[in-house]
Protein backbone atom coordinates (compact mmCIF):
# COMPACT_ATOMS: atom_id res chain seq x y z
CA UNK A 1 0.00 0.00 0.00
CA UNK A 2 1.54 3.00 -1.06
CA UNK A 3 -1.09 5.77 -0.56
CA UNK A 4 -1.48 7.35 2.51
CA UNK A 5 -4.26 6.08 5.23
CA UNK A 6 -5.02 7.14 9.06
CA UNK A 7 -5.19 4.75 11.08
CA UNK A 8 -8.78 4.88 11.85
CA UNK A 9 -9.49 4.44 8.23
CA UNK A 10 -6.89 1.56 7.95
CA UNK A 11 -8.71 -0.28 11.16
CA UNK A 12 -12.01 0.03 9.35
CA UNK A 13 -11.06 -0.96 5.95
CA UNK A 14 -9.26 -4.13 7.48
CA UNK A 15 -12.71 -5.12 9.29
CA UNK A 16 -14.68 -4.65 6.09
CA UNK A 17 -12.48 -6.79 4.25
CA UNK A 18 -12.50 -9.99 6.93
CA UNK A 19 -16.10 -9.70 6.52
CA UNK A 20 -17.71 -7.19 8.85
CA UNK A 21 -20.62 -5.74 7.98
CA UNK A 22 -21.56 -4.50 11.33
CA UNK A 23 -20.34 -3.13 14.27
CA UNK A 24 -22.21 -3.04 18.01
CA UNK A 25 -21.37 -0.66 20.20
CA UNK A 26 -22.50 2.38 22.75
CA UNK A 27 -20.94 6.23 21.88
CA UNK A 28 -18.57 7.86 23.99
CA UNK A 29 -16.34 10.87 24.12
CA UNK A 30 -13.13 8.96 23.88
CA UNK A 31 -14.48 6.67 21.13
CA UNK A 32 -16.30 9.81 19.01
CA UNK A 33 -14.18 10.13 16.23
CA UNK A 34 -13.49 6.28 15.79
CA UNK A 35 -17.21 6.13 15.39
CA UNK A 36 -17.73 8.69 12.72
CA UNK A 37 -15.57 7.24 10.50
CA UNK A 38 -17.72 4.13 10.86
CA UNK A 39 -20.94 6.19 10.09
CA UNK A 40 -18.86 7.80 7.39
CA UNK A 41 -18.12 4.32 5.81
CA UNK A 42 -19.88 1.18 4.25
CA UNK A 43 -20.19 -0.77 7.58
CA UNK A 44 -23.28 0.22 10.03
CA UNK A 45 -22.73 1.22 13.13
CA UNK A 46 -25.49 -0.25 15.56
CA UNK A 47 -25.91 1.71 18.38
CA UNK A 48 -27.39 -0.65 21.66
CA UNK A 49 -28.54 0.19 24.70
CA UNK A 50 -25.91 -0.74 26.73
CA UNK A 51 -22.08 -2.24 26.28
CA UNK A 52 -22.90 -5.50 27.67
CA UNK A 53 -25.96 -5.86 24.74
CA UNK A 54 -23.25 -4.92 21.98
CA UNK A 55 -20.87 -7.56 23.46
CA UNK A 56 -23.55 -10.37 23.32
CA UNK A 57 -24.52 -9.17 20.37
CA UNK A 58 -20.79 -8.84 18.91
CA UNK A 59 -20.53 -12.18 19.79
CA UNK A 60 -23.25 -13.76 18.37
CA UNK A 61 -22.68 -12.07 15.13
CA UNK A 62 -19.10 -13.82 15.40
CA UNK A 63 -20.08 -17.29 15.51
CA UNK A 64 -22.41 -16.72 12.79
CA UNK A 65 -20.43 -14.92 10.32
CA UNK A 66 -16.55 -15.37 11.89
CA UNK A 67 -16.32 -12.38 13.26
CA UNK A 68 -17.56 -9.72 15.05
CA UNK A 69 -16.72 -6.11 16.40
CA UNK A 70 -18.21 -4.48 19.75
CA UNK A 71 -16.69 -0.46 20.07
CA UNK A 72 -17.04 0.97 23.22
CA UNK A 73 -15.27 4.00 25.00
CA UNK A 74 -12.50 4.16 28.02
CA UNK A 75 -13.06 3.00 31.10
CA UNK A 76 -16.87 3.22 31.49
CA UNK A 77 -17.35 0.93 28.46
CA UNK A 78 -14.40 -1.05 28.25
CA UNK A 79 -14.84 -2.41 31.62
CA UNK A 80 -18.29 -3.72 31.02
CA UNK A 81 -17.65 -5.83 28.42
CA UNK A 82 -15.26 -7.80 29.85
CA UNK A 83 -17.80 -10.35 30.99
CA UNK A 84 -18.54 -10.58 27.21
CA UNK A 85 -14.90 -10.68 26.31
CA UNK A 86 -14.18 -13.64 28.93
CA UNK A 87 -17.30 -15.56 27.38
CA UNK A 88 -15.81 -15.44 23.81
CA UNK A 89 -12.72 -16.64 25.43
CA UNK A 90 -13.87 -19.82 27.14
CA UNK A 91 -16.06 -20.37 23.78
CA UNK A 92 -13.70 -19.47 20.96
CA UNK A 93 -15.73 -17.27 19.80
CA UNK A 94 -13.38 -14.28 17.38
CA UNK A 95 -14.66 -10.41 18.82
CA UNK A 96 -12.67 -7.62 18.23
CA UNK A 97 -13.14 -5.55 21.14
CA UNK A 98 -12.27 -1.75 19.92
CA UNK A 99 -11.78 0.65 22.90
CA UNK A 100 -10.81 4.85 22.61
CA UNK A 101 -8.67 6.11 25.27
CA UNK A 102 -7.60 9.52 25.99
CA UNK A 103 -5.60 11.17 23.89
CA UNK A 104 -1.43 11.04 23.93
CA UNK A 105 -0.87 14.38 25.03
CA UNK A 106 -3.53 14.74 27.31
CA UNK A 107 -2.25 12.32 29.34
CA UNK A 108 0.82 14.36 29.89
CA UNK A 109 -1.46 17.23 30.67
CA UNK A 110 -4.38 15.88 33.01
CA UNK A 111 -3.19 13.27 34.72
CA UNK A 112 -6.48 13.08 36.61
CA UNK A 113 -8.62 12.97 33.49
CA UNK A 114 -12.08 10.91 33.94
CA UNK A 115 -12.76 7.28 33.54
CA UNK A 116 -9.15 6.75 34.56
CA UNK A 117 -9.07 3.91 37.34
CA UNK A 118 -5.48 3.53 38.74
CA UNK A 119 -3.20 4.13 35.70
CA UNK A 120 -3.97 4.67 31.74
CA UNK A 121 -2.78 1.13 30.51
CA UNK A 122 -5.38 -0.61 33.59
CA UNK A 123 -8.09 -1.32 30.84
CA UNK A 124 -5.56 -3.27 28.76
CA UNK A 125 -3.66 -5.42 31.20
CA UNK A 126 -7.62 -6.04 32.38
CA UNK A 127 -8.12 -7.58 28.31
CA UNK A 128 -4.29 -9.03 28.21
CA UNK A 129 -6.11 -11.52 30.60
CA UNK A 130 -9.55 -12.18 28.35
CA UNK A 131 -7.99 -12.14 24.88
CA UNK A 132 -5.04 -13.70 22.89
CA UNK A 133 -4.21 -10.54 21.56
CA UNK A 134 -3.54 -7.12 22.57
CA UNK A 135 -2.60 -3.84 21.50
CA UNK A 136 -2.10 0.29 21.97
CA UNK A 137 -2.03 2.09 18.48
CA UNK A 138 0.18 5.24 19.79
CA UNK A 139 2.89 4.85 16.91
CA UNK A 140 2.03 5.55 13.58
CA UNK A 141 5.01 3.70 12.78
CA UNK A 142 3.50 0.35 13.87
CA UNK A 143 0.01 0.75 13.98
CA UNK A 144 -0.80 -0.72 10.66
CA UNK A 145 1.29 -3.63 11.60
CA UNK A 146 -0.17 -3.67 15.30
CA UNK A 147 -3.55 -4.06 13.67
CA UNK A 148 -2.69 -6.78 11.47
CA UNK A 149 -1.32 -9.06 14.27
CA UNK A 150 -4.41 -8.26 16.43
CA UNK A 151 -6.93 -9.22 13.12
CA UNK A 152 -4.96 -12.29 12.23
CA UNK A 153 -4.88 -13.94 15.90
CA UNK A 154 -8.04 -13.23 16.23
CA UNK A 155 -9.15 -15.58 13.04
CA UNK A 156 -6.44 -17.65 13.61
CA UNK A 157 -7.31 -18.87 17.33
CA UNK A 158 -11.02 -17.57 17.09
CA UNK A 159 -10.53 -16.16 20.89
CA UNK A 160 -11.40 -12.15 21.19
CA UNK A 161 -8.68 -9.90 20.68
CA UNK A 162 -7.92 -6.11 22.28
CA UNK A 163 -7.68 -3.11 20.60
CA UNK A 164 -7.31 0.51 21.77
CA UNK A 165 -6.87 3.65 19.93
CA UNK A 166 -6.14 6.65 21.86
CA UNK A 167 -8.46 9.41 20.52
CA UNK A 168 -5.44 11.54 19.15
CA UNK A 169 -4.55 8.77 17.32
CA UNK A 170 -7.69 8.19 15.10
CA UNK A 171 -6.86 10.86 12.55
CA UNK A 172 -3.08 10.68 12.24
CA UNK A 173 -1.94 9.52 8.79
CA UNK A 174 -0.13 6.15 9.46
CA UNK A 175 3.66 5.50 7.65
CA UNK A 176 3.49 5.77 3.86
CA UNK A 177 4.59 2.33 2.89
CA UNK A 178 2.68 -0.73 3.78
CA UNK A 179 2.63 -4.40 3.08
CA UNK A 180 -0.19 -6.47 4.53
CA UNK A 181 1.21 -9.52 5.90
CA UNK A 182 -1.61 -12.16 7.30
CA UNK A 183 0.37 -15.46 8.18
CA UNK A 184 -1.30 -18.44 7.35
CA UNK A 185 -0.52 -20.98 9.78
CA UNK A 186 0.75 -24.38 8.39
CA UNK A 187 1.07 -27.64 9.40
CA UNK A 188 4.32 -29.68 9.32
CA UNK A 189 3.34 -31.64 6.17
CA UNK A 190 5.45 -34.44 7.15
CA UNK A 191 3.85 -35.10 10.82
CA UNK A 192 0.44 -34.44 9.32
CA UNK A 193 1.09 -37.53 6.96
CA UNK A 194 1.99 -39.87 9.49
CA UNK A 195 -0.97 -38.04 12.09
CA UNK A 196 -3.42 -39.39 9.00
CA UNK A 197 -1.96 -42.65 8.27
CA UNK A 198 -2.35 -43.53 11.85
CA UNK A 199 -5.87 -41.90 12.52
CA UNK A 200 -7.09 -43.72 8.94
CA UNK A 201 -5.32 -47.04 9.97
CA UNK A 202 -7.79 -47.00 12.87
CA UNK A 203 -10.73 -46.23 12.23
CA UNK A 204 -10.84 -48.74 8.81
CA UNK A 205 -9.59 -51.65 11.34
CA UNK A 206 -12.14 -50.61 14.25
CA UNK A 207 -15.43 -52.70 14.45
CA UNK A 208 -17.76 -50.08 15.63
CA UNK A 209 -16.10 -46.18 15.21
CA UNK A 210 -18.07 -43.39 15.56
CA UNK A 211 -17.38 -39.68 15.40
CA UNK A 212 -18.38 -37.46 18.00
CA UNK A 213 -18.57 -33.82 16.75
CA UNK A 214 -18.13 -30.35 19.24
CA UNK A 215 -18.26 -26.74 18.87
CA UNK A 216 -14.71 -25.61 17.18
CA UNK A 217 -16.50 -27.49 14.44
CA UNK A 218 -19.04 -24.47 13.89
CA UNK A 219 -16.43 -21.90 15.38
CA UNK A 220 -13.55 -23.05 12.35
CA UNK A 221 -16.70 -23.26 9.86
CA UNK A 222 -15.58 -27.03 9.34
CA UNK A 223 -19.48 -28.53 9.11
CA UNK A 224 -19.16 -29.10 5.43
CA UNK A 225 -16.10 -31.01 5.83
CA UNK A 226 -17.86 -32.97 8.36
CA UNK A 227 -20.56 -33.99 6.37
CA UNK A 228 -18.33 -34.84 3.65
CA UNK A 229 -16.54 -37.15 6.33
CA UNK A 230 -19.49 -38.83 7.27
CA UNK A 231 -21.52 -39.01 4.35
CA UNK A 232 -18.27 -41.02 2.73
CA UNK A 233 -17.31 -43.48 4.95
CA UNK A 234 -21.22 -43.86 7.07
CA UNK A 235 -19.64 -43.53 10.33
CA UNK A 236 -22.35 -42.90 12.96
CA UNK A 237 -21.99 -39.27 14.59
CA UNK A 238 -23.07 -38.06 17.66
CA UNK A 239 -22.87 -34.31 18.74
CA UNK A 240 -21.89 -32.97 22.91
CA UNK A 241 -23.91 -30.13 24.02
CA UNK A 242 -22.29 -27.85 23.23
CA UNK A 243 -21.83 -28.78 19.84
CA UNK A 244 -25.33 -29.41 19.21
CA UNK A 245 -26.63 -28.29 15.84
CA UNK A 246 -23.20 -28.68 13.96
CA UNK A 247 -25.03 -31.57 12.50
CA UNK A 248 -28.56 -31.61 10.84
CA UNK A 249 -30.58 -33.72 12.70
CA UNK A 250 -32.01 -35.33 9.93
CA UNK A 251 -28.91 -36.93 8.94
CA UNK A 252 -29.54 -40.35 8.15
CA UNK A 253 -25.97 -41.21 10.46
CA UNK A 254 -26.70 -38.94 13.02
CA UNK A 255 -27.10 -40.53 16.81
CA UNK A 256 -28.21 -37.56 18.69
CA UNK A 257 -26.39 -36.06 21.88
CA UNK A 258 -23.95 -37.43 23.81
CA UNK A 259 -23.29 -36.29 27.37
CA UNK A 260 -22.04 -39.06 29.26
CA UNK A 261 -24.31 -40.17 31.98
CA UNK A 262 -27.05 -37.70 31.95
CA UNK A 263 -28.06 -37.94 28.18
CA UNK A 264 -29.39 -40.14 26.33
CA UNK A 265 -28.73 -43.56 27.71
CA UNK A 266 -29.11 -45.25 23.91
CA UNK A 267 -26.13 -42.85 22.99
CA UNK A 268 -24.00 -43.17 25.67
CA UNK A 269 -23.75 -47.13 24.89
CA UNK A 270 -23.34 -46.67 21.97
CA UNK A 271 -20.34 -44.12 21.54
CA UNK A 272 -18.72 -45.68 24.83
CA UNK A 273 -18.66 -49.18 23.38
CA UNK A 274 -17.07 -47.94 20.30
CA UNK A 275 -13.54 -49.08 19.82
CA UNK A 276 -12.37 -45.98 17.96
CA UNK A 277 -14.02 -42.59 19.15
CA UNK A 278 -12.91 -40.10 16.62
CA UNK A 279 -13.56 -36.69 19.00
CA UNK A 280 -13.18 -33.80 16.56
CA UNK A 281 -13.44 -29.95 17.92
CA UNK A 282 -14.79 -31.65 21.34
CA UNK A 283 -14.17 -29.26 24.20
CA UNK A 284 -13.41 -31.67 26.84
CA UNK A 285 -15.16 -29.80 29.81
CA UNK A 286 -17.23 -30.62 32.62
CA UNK A 287 -20.70 -30.09 30.50
CA UNK A 288 -19.78 -31.68 27.32
CA UNK A 289 -18.49 -34.92 29.52
CA UNK A 290 -21.88 -34.73 31.18
CA UNK A 291 -20.34 -33.53 34.90
CA UNK A 292 -17.54 -35.77 34.29
CA UNK A 293 -19.70 -39.05 33.94
CA UNK A 294 -18.40 -39.40 30.20
CA UNK A 295 -15.92 -42.68 29.79
CA UNK A 296 -14.13 -41.97 26.96
CA UNK A 297 -10.97 -44.11 27.14
CA UNK A 298 -7.49 -42.24 25.71
CA UNK A 299 -6.62 -45.65 24.13
CA UNK A 300 -9.42 -45.62 22.24
CA UNK A 301 -10.08 -41.59 21.15
CA UNK A 302 -8.84 -39.56 18.29
CA UNK A 303 -9.20 -36.40 19.91
CA UNK A 304 -8.15 -33.47 17.40
CA UNK A 305 -9.15 -29.52 18.06
CA UNK A 306 -7.52 -26.35 17.96
CA UNK A 307 -4.81 -26.64 19.95
CA UNK A 308 -3.44 -30.57 19.85
CA UNK A 309 -4.16 -33.76 18.18
CA UNK A 310 -3.64 -36.48 19.96
CA UNK A 311 -4.25 -40.25 18.56
CA UNK A 312 -4.13 -43.27 21.70
CA UNK A 313 -1.42 -41.97 23.46
CA UNK A 314 0.46 -39.92 20.79
CA UNK A 315 0.38 -36.21 20.45
CA UNK A 316 1.24 -34.40 17.49
CA UNK A 317 2.54 -31.19 17.27
CA UNK A 318 2.24 -28.76 14.48
CA UNK A 319 -0.88 -29.96 12.71
CA UNK A 320 -3.48 -27.48 12.01
CA UNK A 321 -6.85 -28.55 13.03
CA UNK A 322 -8.90 -27.62 9.44
CA UNK A 323 -5.97 -29.79 7.86
CA UNK A 324 -6.30 -32.97 9.54
CA UNK A 325 -10.10 -32.29 9.26
CA UNK A 326 -9.47 -32.18 5.19
CA UNK A 327 -7.32 -35.14 5.20
CA UNK A 328 -9.89 -37.07 6.77
CA UNK A 329 -12.79 -36.09 4.81
CA UNK A 330 -10.61 -37.36 1.20
CA UNK A 331 -8.76 -40.31 2.68
CA UNK A 332 -9.56 -43.27 1.51
CA UNK A 333 -11.61 -44.84 4.71
CA UNK A 334 -13.97 -47.82 4.28
CA UNK A 335 -17.50 -47.36 3.42
CA UNK A 336 -20.03 -49.14 5.51
CA UNK A 337 -23.06 -50.64 5.88
CA UNK A 338 -25.51 -47.41 6.95
CA UNK A 339 -27.53 -48.42 9.91
CA UNK A 340 -30.31 -47.05 12.07
CA UNK A 341 -28.98 -45.37 14.75
CA UNK A 342 -30.13 -45.02 18.23
CA UNK A 343 -31.42 -41.09 17.11
CA UNK A 344 -33.60 -42.89 14.40
CA UNK A 345 -37.16 -42.80 16.25
CA UNK A 346 -40.61 -42.04 15.27
CA UNK A 347 -41.29 -38.54 16.58
CA UNK A 348 -44.65 -39.03 18.27
CA UNK A 349 -47.89 -37.46 17.53
CA UNK A 350 -49.25 -34.45 19.68
CA UNK A 351 -52.94 -34.96 20.93
CA UNK A 352 -54.94 -33.02 22.77
CA UNK A 353 -55.67 -33.95 26.24
CA UNK A 354 -58.55 -33.58 29.07
CA UNK A 355 -58.57 -30.01 30.19
CA UNK A 356 -57.15 -29.93 33.42
CA UNK A 357 -54.58 -32.48 33.56
CA UNK A 358 -50.85 -31.72 34.36
CA UNK A 359 -48.34 -29.94 32.08
CA UNK A 360 -45.29 -32.06 31.96
CA UNK A 361 -41.83 -31.04 30.65
CA UNK A 362 -42.26 -34.04 27.90
CA UNK A 363 -45.60 -32.93 26.35
CA UNK A 364 -44.19 -29.41 26.72
CA UNK A 365 -41.33 -30.66 24.27
CA UNK A 366 -43.19 -32.76 22.25
CA UNK A 367 -45.83 -29.65 21.65
CA UNK A 368 -42.89 -27.66 20.55
CA UNK A 369 -41.91 -30.07 17.91
CA UNK A 370 -45.18 -29.04 16.38
CA UNK A 371 -44.22 -25.82 16.22
CA UNK A 372 -41.25 -26.03 14.69
CA UNK A 373 -40.33 -25.50 10.82
CA UNK A 374 -37.29 -25.45 9.09
CA UNK A 375 -36.35 -21.37 9.33
CA UNK A 376 -37.13 -21.56 13.01
CA UNK A 377 -34.11 -20.49 15.06
CA UNK A 378 -34.27 -21.70 18.83
CA UNK A 379 -31.92 -20.12 21.42
CA UNK A 380 -32.72 -22.04 24.59
CA UNK A 381 -30.68 -21.77 27.88
CA UNK A 382 -28.35 -24.90 29.04
CA UNK A 383 -30.99 -25.53 31.64
CA UNK A 384 -33.74 -26.39 28.62
CA UNK A 385 -30.93 -29.34 26.60
CA UNK A 386 -30.66 -30.59 30.35
CA UNK A 387 -33.91 -30.97 30.21
CA UNK A 388 -34.45 -31.91 26.83
CA UNK A 389 -32.13 -34.56 26.89
CA UNK A 390 -33.80 -35.95 30.03
CA UNK A 391 -36.98 -36.45 29.14
CA UNK A 392 -37.46 -36.04 25.11
CA UNK A 393 -34.67 -37.27 22.43
CA UNK A 394 -37.05 -35.34 19.55
CA UNK A 395 -36.82 -32.04 19.37
CA UNK A 396 -35.07 -30.24 16.75
CA UNK A 397 -33.26 -26.91 15.61
CA UNK A 398 -31.56 -25.59 12.38
CA UNK A 399 -29.08 -23.36 14.53
CA UNK A 400 -28.42 -22.78 18.10
CA UNK A 401 -27.06 -20.14 20.43
CA UNK A 402 -26.23 -21.09 23.86
CA UNK A 403 -26.78 -17.65 25.17
CA UNK A 404 -29.98 -16.14 24.35
CA UNK A 405 -28.23 -12.82 26.19
CA UNK A 406 -26.63 -12.13 22.27
CA UNK A 407 -29.38 -12.45 20.04
CA UNK A 408 -31.87 -9.94 20.33
CA UNK A 409 -29.55 -7.44 19.27
CA UNK A 410 -27.62 -9.35 16.93
CA UNK A 411 -30.16 -11.42 14.73
CA UNK A 412 -31.86 -9.07 12.64
CA UNK A 413 -28.10 -8.20 10.99
CA UNK A 414 -25.72 -11.62 11.40
CA UNK A 415 -28.65 -13.61 9.67
CA UNK A 416 -29.34 -11.01 7.17
CA UNK A 417 -26.77 -12.51 4.97
CA UNK A 418 -27.89 -16.28 5.10
CA UNK A 419 -31.06 -16.89 2.85
CA UNK A 420 -32.86 -19.64 4.72
CA UNK A 421 -33.19 -17.81 7.49
CA UNK A 422 -33.78 -14.14 5.96
CA UNK A 423 -37.49 -14.39 7.44
CA UNK A 424 -36.68 -16.59 10.78
CA UNK A 425 -39.11 -17.32 13.27
CA UNK A 426 -36.88 -16.68 16.65
CA UNK A 427 -37.82 -18.78 19.54
CA UNK A 428 -36.14 -16.82 22.99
Amino acid sequence: MTTEITIGEYLIEQLSQHGVDHIFGVPGDYVLKFMTLIEQSDVKLINTCDEQGAGFAADAYARLRGLGVVCVTYGVGGLKVANTTAQGFAELSPVVIISGAPGIEERLRHPLIHHKVRDFDTQKKVFEQLTVASTVLDNPETALEEIDRVLAAALRFKRPVYIEIPRDMVMVTAKRYHTRIIPKPQSDRETLSVALSEAINLINNARQPVILAGEELHRFQLQNVLLDLIRKSNIPVAATILGKSVVDEDEPAYLGIYQGGIGQQEVRQYVESSDCIIMLGVMMTDINLGIYTARLERDRCIHAFSEKLSIGYHVYEDVQFADFMDGLATADLVQRELHCPPNCKVIPDYKVEEPGKPVSVERLFARLNTFLTETLLLSPTLVMHFLEQQTSPYIKVQLLCHQPIMLPWALPYQLRSVPKWQNPTCVL
